[in-house]
């Protein structure tokens, strides 16, 4: 972290590749999505492929760091179609080569040549109202939006012991799966005030 933004931008993407190539190097046809964050002197760096997602809390307004890699995006489509991919439409899903319906992920042998692992990164400087972060698969965020979740986790979490984290986040894996979702739901909430320089 002592090095220049590219330079932290480079070394996140390095070890994203990296790890999708020993993820290849297992006998497995699978994929999965990614998001991560790395907290330093006070600072954020918060880095996905795929479509789990990291939004902030800053003062209880939820914030977006990540943006969801979906074949509908437009950057995206057209990476794809460029590597010679297609996409179609299947019950108003995107999906690539009918199959995916995420556009960067590690592993997916079969679909490499349009499936890349190369993340997305954001840098930000944790402020005073930065309160806490949620990153979460997409089994969450089918069904709750982001500032549902932080309205869920919030009075969960302010002022109050460290140890209330879990808690929270159990709270948001029930609403999810009480609102029908039926996919993986991982989620973890990290809180800020122990970061702040």
């Amino acid at each position: 972290m002592s090095r220049c933004e590219e330079e932290i931008i480079e070394a996140v993407k390095d070890g994203y590749l990296s790890t999708d190539v020993e993820f290849l190097k297992e006998d497995s046809n699978c994929g999965t999505c990614s998001v991560t964050t790395l907290i330093h002197n006070g600072n954020l760096v918060v880095s996905n492929a795929g479509d789990c997602r990291a939004v902030l809390s800053r003062g209880g307004v939820a914030e977006a760091l990540t943006d969801d890699h979906r074949p509908s995006r437009k950057d995206e489509r057209d990476r794809i179609e460029n590597q010679g991919g297609y996409m179609d439409c299947c019950n108003r899903v995107w999906r690539i080569q009918g199959s995916l319906a995420v556009s960067r992920v590690f592993g997916d042998r079969h679909l490499k040549q349009c499936v890349v692992a190369e993340p997305e990164t954001t840098l930000l400087r944790i402020t005073p109202e930065c309160e806490f972060l949620i990153l979460a698969s997409d089994g969450l965020w089918d069904k709750v939006s982001i500032q549902e979740a932080i309205d869920v986790v919030r009075p969960s979490i302010i002022g109050v012991d460290k140890s209330e984290s879990i808690s929270a986040c159990k709270k948001l894996v029930d609403l999810s799966v009480m609102k029908g979702s039926i996919n993986d739901i991982s989620v973890m909430v990290i809180l800020f005030a122990h970061f702040l320089p």
